[in-house]
């Protein structure tokens, strides 16, 4: 119970400080014991094992460097697994690494090149189009397909992928999606693709992107972040 609570109350705390409310860490942690609340724990998933799709790969260029001075100069992107009761729902998404913004995500009961592409097409209306932005992925045959090369060509994007095999070359992806399962979805009974759908749009756009405080952002949700740092 206290480790849970310890990963819970930092976040929550910062909150309530937020809101005027003066507690430190441990009372909050002391409460969350005595009202029986824990932070929901995470469930591992093996999804099905890497296959060789003979696609050339792109240079890993973000070489683990996930710090950036300012919008759109590294952005990431990555592929999950969501199950429902009518099979797989797959969500791509693309995220500033400056600021941890979700600027473009895509679902599918499909795994193709489209749905990453479709992810990327969001990230460059929201932002504008901007060039030469580091676009690092993993392997996947989706972002070694020819459509997905040619969208990243088209708009002067470097594309940039993870060594094989290598999680943590794309770790800022792998942790939003650990955060969206945790918070979201673990102990949830979603029994159609479109409840999912409806779920993880409302985490991402109404939760994640306008609430949720980051480390990475001073204890800032992305947008928070980005006004204070834009105006």
């Amino acid at each position: 119970m206290a480790r849970l609570c310890g990963i819970l109350t930092p976040r929550l705390t910062d909150e309530l400080r937020a809101q005027a409310y003066r507690f430190n860490v441990k009372t909050v942690a002391a409460s969350l014991r005595r009202q029986g609340l824990r932070a929901k724990a995470s469930r591992k998933f093996s999804p099905v094992s890497y296959r060789e799709h003979g696609l050339p790969v792109s240079e890993n260029l973000l070489k683990q460097d996930f710090y950036a001075s300012g919008p759109n100069q590294k952005w990431v992107g990555d592929i999950t697994y969501l199950r429902t009761g009518e099979g797989w729902l797959y969500l791509a998404v693309v995220i500033d690494l400056w600021s941890r913004s979700v600027i473009g995500w895509s679902m599918s009961s499909r795994m193709t090149a489209q749905l990453a592409c479709d992810a990327l097409q969001m990230a460059l209306w929201r932002r504008k189009r901007p060039e030469n932005v580091i676009v690092h992925t993993d392997r996947g045959g989706q972002y070694c397909s020819t459509d997905y090369q040619s969208l990243l060509k088209r708009h002067n994007l470097r594309g940039s992928m993870s060594a094989r095999g290598c999680c943590y070359d794309n770790a800022c992806a792998e942790s939003f999606f650990h955060t969206l399962k945790v918070e979201c979805i673990h102990g949830e009974d979603f029994v159609s693709r479109e409840i999912m759908r409806t779920a993880v749009f409302n985490y991402i756009e109404c939760d994640y992107n306008r609430w949720r405080r980051h480390g990475a952002c001073g204890g800032l949700s992305p947008e928070q972040f980005e006004n204070q740092n834009l105006a």
